[in-house]
């Protein structure tokens, strides 16, 4: 069965397809993969998730989070310089690798005995085993790993207009776009002379009576991908705003 739901990734996250199809969909990038492939998620990220079985079969994956905290401390410990802003693509197909393969083969006991918790000094290992074998596989990779700038104050309404529709907290919101939550607020009513669960409602419902007039989208397509979190919500909301409900809009 196919799921979709959205993902915040507060850390950098490893991830081996092992069975089935993954995806996911970001502002500026859509990227995928399929069994055995590999990918590297880039940190402060929301995203739209798609996960799929193929042809009948099991859905599985295995992920590494790759904690800033262990990050650091692997960086001290080795006397490996941070790196450079990192400026480029979010989310990296990572190359057939035998050795990054070998390395997910020796974490499935720990995904088959979830009771066996793994314990700090164990995770430190293989945090730190997972990221040599990822600079000896890509050494390009250093900037994305060990980047530990903060997130910089990035241009407010051009990131709300391409993520409205995302399903997440208002903190999450100011942690994505460089801010604090009273500062975000604050600079959120300067650009848009509103609030920002307002302004969310409202964006997202306009977009929903242009989907309904335009392109003739049912309302069940539709609310999911618009943040709503249940049908009966999205209509009740889609009729207080505009008198009538979403499968009574005809023009």
């Amino acid at each position: 069965m196919r799921k979709e739901k959205v993902g915040f990734f507060e850390h950098s996250t490893l991830v081996l397809q092992v069975s089935g199809q993954f995806s996911i969909e970001t502002a500026n990038q859509k990227i995928s993969m399929k069994g055995g492939e590999m990918m590297l998620i880039r940190k402060n990220q929301l995203g739209e998730l798609v996960k799929m079985p193929v042809d009948g079969g099991d859905y599985q994956t295995i992920i590494i989070c790759l904690k800033e905290d262990m990050l650091r401390q692997l960086a001290l410990e080795e006397q490996i310089e941070p790196g450079r802003k990192y400026t480029g693509q979010p989310n990296i197909k990572i190359p057939e690798s035998e050795f990054l393969q070998g390395f997910f083969q020796s974490v499935i006991p720990y995904v088959h005995h979830p009771n066996e918790k793994i314990t700090k000094q164990l995770g430190m290992l293989k945090v730190r085993e997972a990221v040599h074998l990822l600079l000896h596989t890509m050494p390009e990779l250093k900037d994305f790993l060990f980047d530990f700038s903060e997130p910089h104050k990035i241009d407010l309404e051009k990131f709300m207009l391409s993520n409205f529709h995302f399903n997440v907290p208002v903190e999450k919101f100011a942690q994505l776009t460089g801010r604090s939550l009273a500062g975000f607020k604050r600079d959120f009513q300067k650009t848009f002379d509103t609030s920002p669960r307002h302004w969310l409602q409202t964006r997202r419902l306009a977009e929903a009576r242009h989907l309904i007039e335009n392109k003739n989208r049912k309302p069940s397509e539709i609310y999911l991908d618009l943040g709503f979190e249940s049908l009966a919500h999205f209509s009740h909301s889609f009729k207080k705003e505009f008198g009538k409900a979403p499968t009574e809009w005809t023009h």
